[in-house]
């Protein structure tokens, strides 16, 4: 595990660099490293810290919080097929921020969009923490995430349907595609410590989720509490993707997709898929942002959560079909 750990690392760092070198003004090796210490060409130090670095390093915290955040939810509910927003955390979150932009709250302060998210998520979780109790808590989070996600993807299709105008409209829509372009070390700084602190959440549940894959009854027998560990896993997955929807708007199939890319190495242990695939899904959702900005053409941008949808929903469609297989 650690020779891997080690290899996923050195390939993060090295899409990282990619990630400043490139672009529609791009960069070599010494030019990047000069604006890196801020030396050399002004224009280049603009481009690359207000511009390249808060994008790249947004991408790589709120891909990692997706990734953990799928994992752990995959070895709790024991469904490879789940992911953040199953549990409505990723909707309801959604939804906080289009009653900022609804409200024109944004306009009052910066944070107002995501205190909004925040806000929205974390009802969302309070909900689930009360419903994860008792030995039924696997089956209630299940159908709880699937109530509040779909009331909340329902509001947030009134709201837009009840715009004032197509100004705000097309804003609400924008910002419900998904993208870390135009971000700042603002957003950074408010979504990098709770994506960090959820992941660490999620990391203290990993051996309860060992405990788990082995099934529930021996969970029990082992003194694993199921109430305890969802109720883990939501406050991580909130922090992750909470704070991940509101700088970054709404983002799917990192969740679903990181795990299964590292399950093969790790089949036998949920917890130790957190890590890894925290690792994975920063890679992924770095990749998707650099080959969405190669194929924008100007004016017209592809967004990232459009991105990550292309290339997700196949492999989602590739997992149900090979899960259907298996129970033939």
């Amino acid at each position: 595990m650690k020779r891997f750990l080690i290899l996923m690392t050195a390939g993060l760092v090295l899409l990282l660099i990619l990630s400043l070198m490139l672009g529609d003004y791009p960069f070599s090796p010494g030019q990047m490293l000069d604006a890196l210490l801020q030396r050399g060409d002004p224009a280049r130090r603009l481009i690359l810290w207000q511009i390249r670095l808060p994008r790249t390093l947004l991408a790589l915290i709120v891909g990692a919080g997706l990734g953990a955040s799928g994992a752990a939810l995959q070895g709790y509910l024991r469904n490879p097929l789940a992911d953040p927003g199953i549990v409505g955390i990723s909707a309801s979150a959604g939804l906080g921020a289009v009653m900022a932009l609804y409200f024109g709250l944004t306009a009052l302060s910066f944070w107002a969009l995501p205190a909004a998210a925040m806000t929205g998520a974390g009802l969302a979780a309070a909900v689930l923490m009360i419903l994860a109790r008792g030995r039924t808590s696997i089956t209630s989070v299940i159908l709880g995430g699937v109530a509040l996600s779909s009331l909340s993807v329902a509001l947030t299709a009134l709201l837009m349907n009840l715009s004032p105008n197509p100004w705000a409209l097309s804003e609400i829509a924008y910002w419900l595609m998904g993208s870390v372009a135009d971000r700042s070390f603002a957003e950074l700084g408010f979504a990098a410590p709770l994506i960090l602190g959820g992941i660490a959440v999620l990391m203290l549940s990993a051996p309860a989720l060992n405990a788990l894959g082995l099934g529930e009854e021996a969970a029990h027998s082992m003194g694993v509490s199921l109430r305890r560990t969802g109720q883990w896993v939501v406050l991580g997955t909130l922090l992750c993707v909470g704070a991940g929807v509101a700088v970054a708007g709404a983002i799917g199939f990192i969740g679903l997709v990181a795990p299964h890319l590292v399950r093969p190495l790790f089949a036998a242990r949920p917890g130790a898929l957190i890590l890894p695939s925290a690792l994975t899904g920063a890679i992924l959702l770095l990749g998707a942002d650099m080959l969405a900005r190669a194929l924008s053409g100007p004016g017209t941008p592809l967004y990232l959560g459009v991105t990550t949808a292309l290339l997700g929903a196949p492999f989602f469609l590739f997992l149900v079909i090979r899960q259907r297989r298996a129970f033939a």
